[in-house]
């Protein structure tokens, strides 16, 4: 398995922050290979903005679709297109946005499960998932987005297992939502998590308690990222 990665994610609660590229800036120093934002929270010329931000900061430029209904999460799906992300995560409506990102370069994973509201919370058995990704996997998906640590009815780790056997050994599984210390690192990786999100701990300087802002928190992760493998 390659090196565990680690998307900064320019969100709080769900949403993107407004002061988005000024996050990007404090980031640069630290070499961050991945960053990403919400598709809800900014317009589309300031995640326009982000997208041009992240790739000038040498990232790849992340994108989850978080919105609750078909409309806008086609619309969400269309407008990474035209932003050219590399990789989008989340939605439901899989053929759907696989055709609308077919011949683009951008990467999708979906969310496996059942994703409710906003903020999002999941629902699905492990055994649901699984057979999400085998489906995904099917029809040309990079991967999945499992929100692990929002679930309703399973425990996490059993998910993000189920996700690494649906896809068979390949594909990408990426856990996003409430990866905030160490140990959650520690864990997803040990049952097969490629990568995890983390935006609001980062930002409200909660995932290293004590260490300083920004800059001291996006440091703890990297360290803890490395550590898992």
């Amino acid at each position: 398995m390659a090196a565990m990665d680690f998307v900064f994610m320019l969100t709080r609660n769900d949403a993107t922050v407004e002061n988005g590229l000024e996050l990007v800036e404090t980031a640069r120093p630290l070499g961050l290979k991945h960053i990403g934002f919400k598709d809800v929270g900014a317009e589309p010329s300031q995640l326009r903005r982000l997208t041009e931000a992240i790739r000038t900061a040498g990232a790849a430029a992340w994108m989850e679709v978080v919105s609750t209904s078909r409309e806008d999460e086609l619309r969400s799906i269309a407008l990474a297109r035209a932003l050219g992300v590399d990789w989008l995560m989340g939605g439901v409506h899989v053929e759907e946005g696989m055709r609308i990102l077919a011949g683009s370069a951008t990467r999708y994973l979906p969310f496996a499960g059942k994703p409710l509201g906003h903020p999002t919370r999941l629902g699905g058995s492990a055994a649901e998932v699984e057979a999400h990704c085998r489906a995904f996997a099917a029809i040309g998906c990079a991967g999945v987005d499992i929100l692990a640590y929002r679930a309703t009815e399973a425990e996490p780790l059993d998910l993000v297992a189920a996700c690494r056997r649906g896809l068979s050994g390949t594909g990408t599984v990426v856990v996003a939502g409430s990866v905030n210390s160490a140990e959650r690192i520690r864990a997803i990786r040990a049952v097969g998590a490629d990568a995890f999100t983390v935006g609001t701990a980062a930002i409200e300087a909660s995932y290293a308690p004590g260490a300083g802002p920004l800059e001291a928190q996006l440091r703890a992760v990297l360290e803890d990222c490395r550590a898992a493998g």
